[in-house]
């Protein structure tokens, strides 16, 4: 399966999620996807997780990428699947799955682990699982440090998309207290 022969769709992207959460893997979803979620109008083509390092989990997580058939994401066709070390350390893994792209990250910007980010997601309901998702605000300020110009561009569309996101809910509490 070389990488290039395959185009994300965010169905593929959805059974990424399902899969991970049907396997029981530890993550929180990052990066593009979820912001999306919450309710950012731009696209991304790839699913991002940063994973919990127990060795259970990675034992978890690394059945679910032997099921979906992935491999390092490689300039060449090289088809090279991820070792379960791969997961145990402080970098980037970056895969191509059947389903799609999947980056398995054990840190984030700042060196932020699993363990620093779970005080930073809100839950969201994903085809009968609790998906964790790193917060708007969190995004927000790790892409403020970013020297990216997509970074760049996508940070107003954060910001804007969190004022909307905050407005609503003023309304909606403001409705219940007329209501009580």
């Amino acid at each position: 399966m070389p990488t290039g022969g395959i185009k994300p769709t965010s169905a593929g992207l959805s059974e990424i999620l399902e899969g991970l959460l049907e396997a029981g893997v530890d993550f929180i979803l990052v990066g593009g996807l979820a912001a999306v979620i919450q309710g950012a109008p731009f696209t991304t083509m790839d699913v991002d997780i940063v994973h919990s390092q127990s060795s259970e989990n990675i034992a978890r997580l690394f059945a679910f990428l032997k099921s979906v058939e992935a491999v390092h994401r490689r300039f060449d066709d090289k088809l090279i699947e991820p070792r379960e070390s791969d997961l145990s350390g402080k970098g980037h893994v970056l895969l191509m799955t059947r389903s799609g792209p999947l980056d398995v990250l054990a840190v984030i910007e700042e060196g932020r682990s699993y363990e620093d980010l779970l005080g930073h997601t809100v839950d969201i309901d994903f085809r009968g699982h609790t998906l964790r998702v790193l917060d708007l605000k969190t995004l927000i300020g790790l892409k403020k440090s970013s020297t990216d110009p997509i970074d760049k561009q996508r940070l107003l569309v954060l910001r804007e998309t969190l004022r909307q996101l905050e407005e609503n809910d003023r309304g909606e509490d403001k409705e219940d207290m007329e209501n009580e």
